[in-house]
């Protein structure tokens, strides 16, 4: 027998984009199931609840999971009438406190039963299982703390999992701190501008546009003037700063989109559909339950806050173009934000993404998390019909039934899984590629200080000789020989080899015998 939420959504046929994880049934022992994907809970006959509206959201509550999509789509079909019986039976009972909040905090209807005038304060949810408001909100009539992280157009939830909480054992200033030590923190100083170059380079191949050389300078020069630098990085004066520094100024359109979009991809008959993004009508209040939490979550783990807050951006997708880079210009915004990271230094992560295999392809099934059980829910509810202009000039021919019933996914994103991507992304980033870049430019500036012990030269031709020789496989090349004709002599073209590629493999160079 099913007790709990999952009883509530087959009484009520309630369909979800994102599934109730936990199922709740009653047998004849205590035991637990558990998968990445779900959790099966069998509980003993003294556990059962009463087989109403009551008894089984008490028993979500107290075992199960918050689902606000779940309880959106519950409140809106079984109405006020249930939750003002339970409440008023029992109008100091803290679930029924915590049901009625929910339902008056995500319909906007206010439910037919007096304020509550006296007993003690209860969380809305339960901030060891959940991030939560950093301060929580009084709410009088429900004597009730409300410290959801957002606000009822847009409030994302992470789950505190064990995977999320040793994900978020990292510490990324302390990580850096020891790359200082172990590298001298001038080194990753005079890293930071190709650090930002590469991470600007990256971010573009993601887009499939890596060969954009102007766009990629635009890019590095928005991380470095804004990261941790916007007094309101999701505002939409600023969000348009951040599109134009991205785009240029001779950009097609800025600002919020007032059109539909879809993210796909175009094969010669036909689009594939992978994500449709939320109606353009409702992106004012959902941008700005976004910033709520931004503010609101301020003093959290800011791995899981730029993982939110990249992410919720993304899915939100608010802005006629260059979602994606800021999306990603996010992630080092928030940390530098929270001093996470020091200020000026940019963290490759998108340079992970292209470049680690396990990153790419779990940047990908992370968007999957959410866009994928939502195309599975809502296929035949988009369609290519006439072609129409919108108020921003966008020209479009996508049809979507279901924006008002979607608007609850959209609204309530689960970004657990997220968050712990974020953090292990960030982790691998610091460790590897911030350490690699620290290693070569070190190698680089031995390999500058060797060659110019066999030939006398200024900087820039020093710098011409190891590139090209790095590049051609430890050999000096006809063109090079051709522009630096003293490379004839074998020997000393031999020498000046040996001087660079022994930096680069971290070893004393080979006398050469002439």
């Amino acid at each position: 027998m099913q007790i709990g939420f999952k009883a509530l959504k087959a009484q009520y046929g309630i369909a979800l984009v994102q599934p109730l994880r936990v199922e709740s049934t009653i047998g004849t022992t205590r035991s637990v199931r558990e998968s990445p994907e779900r959790i099966l809970n069998q509980y003993q006959a003294v556990y059962r609840p009463t087989d109403s509206f009551a008894g089984h959201f008490e028993f979500g509550l107290k075992y199960e999971e918050i689902h606000l999509e779940f309880f959106a789509r519950l409140f809106a079909a079984c109405g006020p009438e249930p939750l003002e019986q339970w409440c008023r039976a029992e109008p100091f009972g803290q679930y029924a406190r915590r049901a009625g909040f929910f339902y008056e905090w995500l319909t906007g209807h206010r439910l037919d039963v007096p304020d509550l005038t006296a007993g003690t304060y209860v969380d809305a949810i339960a901030a060891d299982a959940y991030l939560t408001r950093t301060e929580a909100v009084r709410e009088r009539r429900w004597r009730i703390n409300n410290n959801l992280p957002g606000t009822p157009a847009f409030c994302p939830l992470v789950r505190r999992t064990p995977a999320l909480g040793q994900a978020l054992q990292f510490d990324p200033f302390g990580a850096i701190a020891e790359l200082d030590r172990q590298f001298g923190e001038d080194v990753l100083m005079r890293a930071a501008a190709w650090l930002t170059l590469k991470e600007s380079r990256a971010s573009f191949l993601i887009e499939h546009e890596a060969d954009k050389t102007d766009r990629i300078k635009r890019f590095a020069h928005v991380m470095a003037e804004h990261c941790g630098k916007l007094e309101e990085p999701l505002g939409i004066d600023s969000l348009t700063v951040l599109q134009k520094g991205i785009l240029g100024e001779t950009a097609l359109r800025f600002g919020v989109r007032q059109s539909p979009v879809f993210v796909g991809q175009a094969t010669i008959r036909d689009d594939i559909v992978h994500y449709i993004g939320p109606d353009f009508t409702s992106l004012d209040g959902m941008l700005d339950g976004l910033k709520a939490f931004e503010q609101a979550t301020r003093g959290r783990e800011a791995l899981a806050r730029a993982a939110v807050i990249a992410f919720g951006f993304v899915y939100i997708h608010p802005m006629s173009d260059g979602n994606g880079r800021i999306h990603r210009f996010l992630i080092n915004d928030t940390l530098q934000r929270d001093r996470a990271i020091p200020a000026g230094v940019i963290l490759p992560v998108s340079a992970t993404i292209t470049g680690v295999r396990e990153f790419g392809h779990g940047y990908d099934r992370v968007l999957e998390v959410f866009s994928r059980p939502f195309m599975r829910r809502y296929d035949d509810a988009h369609r290519f019909g006439e072609m129409l202009t919108y108020e921003d000039s966008v020209r479009s021919n996508l049809v979507f039934d279901a924006y008002e019933d979607a608007g609850a996914a959209w609204r309530y994103p689960d970004l657990t899984e997220h968050a712990v991507y974020t953090a292990q992304l960030v982790a691998h980033t610091i460790r590897h590629e911030m350490a690699d870049e620290a290693r070569v430019l070190i190698r680089f500036e031995v390999a500058q200080r060797r060659i110019k012990d066999v030939l006398e030269m200024p900087d820039l031709d020093a710098v011409r000789m190891i590139r090209s020789i790095k590049e051609n496989g430890w050999r000096v090349s006809g063109k090079l020989t051709r522009e630096y004709a003293v490379l004839e002599d074998k020997a000393l073209a031999l020498r000046v080899v040996e001087a660079v590629q022994s930096a680069f493999e971290d070893r004393e160079p080979v006398p050469i015998v002439e």
